[in-house]
């Protein structure tokens, strides 16, 4: 399993992550912990939760669900030590999340020492804000994104006020390390500049969507990561399963995130369906699993700090982890540039 270092933190995490939001609702703690066993046992150091999860569907009876099951399966096993832990403080609105209200420097430090307890630890190695409070265009939101409507200046003294919470955090070994989830990249460089003209935390990664069918990060933010080194934590790489082929032809498999979720947060539309069928075609015709060759594919990008993939299965955990074994050919990439001339943004 390949390494790779957060920004300029020095943590290192496995070019694999094992991501959680399943845990609590479709995944039961057992199912949870034999995840975490064998992740771990296979070289995947790096587990990514949030004090949203689960989220398949997300509910105020199951919210924090995820973040105790990991904290209970610190406690268990003692693997505290073993495991670079990531998670996100949720923005606004959810009623059942501090009342709906945005992220401020009040709540950032109400969330760390909430996670902190129900995680079992004294520390989190790299505390994320989930969503910016000005808006974006990930979620689906791409189509009708206009940041005309937004107020530079309260955005800046939002971010500085972050900043500034996420200092004391650091400063009381709570955190070690900060991150953005869903971000553009004038809110990460403008975190970036706040933070070396201030002396506070420096953004070391931002996790935004990115897969096969979406791969808006290929662009400025690409360049941002290179630069400023901040690297891609990349959330559904397999377009919340989809790029499995699971679902073509209108399939909706028992069990699936799809049967719970419906359109599984909007990318399930018809308009997916020829590029996801041209990338399974693909892989098949070369012999490969049309998941690993999705999640060997984002392997191969040069910004990104690990891929963050989610199971609800073994055998689906097994088939993902095993990706950081496979190489794609010239050929397999070629093929794979030409779909996505075809399909740009097919979701």
């Amino acid at each position: 399993m390949k390494h790779n270092t957060l920004g300029r933190t020095g943590i290192s995490v496995s070019e694999i992550c094992l991501g959680t939001m399943t845990w609590g609702s479709q995944n039961s703690e057992a199912e949870a912990f034999a995840q975490m066993d064998y992740a771990v046992e296979n070289g995947v150091n790096f587990f990514d939760t949030a004090e949203l999860y689960p989220t398949t569907p997300l509910s105020p009876e199951t919210y924090t669900h995820t973040e105790k099951i990991i904290g209970n399966w610190f406690a268990k096993t003692g693997k505290r030590k073993d495991v670079v832990l990531a998670t996100k403080v949720a923005g606004a609105g959810r009623s059942y999340i501090r009342e709906g209200r945005p992220i401020t420097g009040q709540t950032v430090i109400e969330a760390v020492d909430a996670s902190l307890t129900r995680l079992q630890t004294d520390y989190i190695d790299l505390f994320q804000i989930h969503w910016p409070n000005r808006g974006h265009y990930h979620f689906r939101q791409v189509w009708t994104y206009d940041p005309s409507t937004q107020d530079r200046q309260a955005a800046i003294d939002g971010m500085l006020e972050k900043l500034e919470a996420l200092d004391v955090c650091v400063k009381a070994g709570k955190v070690r390390a900060i991150g953005l989830s869903n971000e553009t990249t004038w809110g990460t460089q403008k975190f970036i500049s706040l933070a070396e003209s201030r002396g506070l935390p420096r953004v070391a990664t931002v996790q935004n969507e990115y897969n096969l069918l979406y791969r808006t990060h290929d662009l400025d933010m690409a360049e941002l990561s290179h630069h400023e080194e901040v690297g891609l934590l990349a959330y559904s790489p397999l377009a919340g399963g989809i790029l499995s082929g699971k679902y073509l032809d209108g399939q909706k498999p028992a069990g699936s995130r799809a049967s719970i979720n419906g359109d599984i947060g909007g990318r399930l539309k018809p308009m997916q369906e020829p590029a996801t069928r041209a990338y399974v075609d693909i892989a098949r015709n070369h012999g490969l699993d049309p998941s690993q060759m999705a999640l060997a594919f984002c392997l191969t990008r040069p910004f990104m700090a690990s891929v963050i993939i989610g199971a609800t299965s073994m055998e689906q955990l097994k088939i993902d982890i095993g990706s950081a074994d496979m190489t794609l050919s010239e050929d397999v990439l070629r093929e794979i540039a030409k779909v996505h001339r075809m399909y740009p943004m097919a979701i």
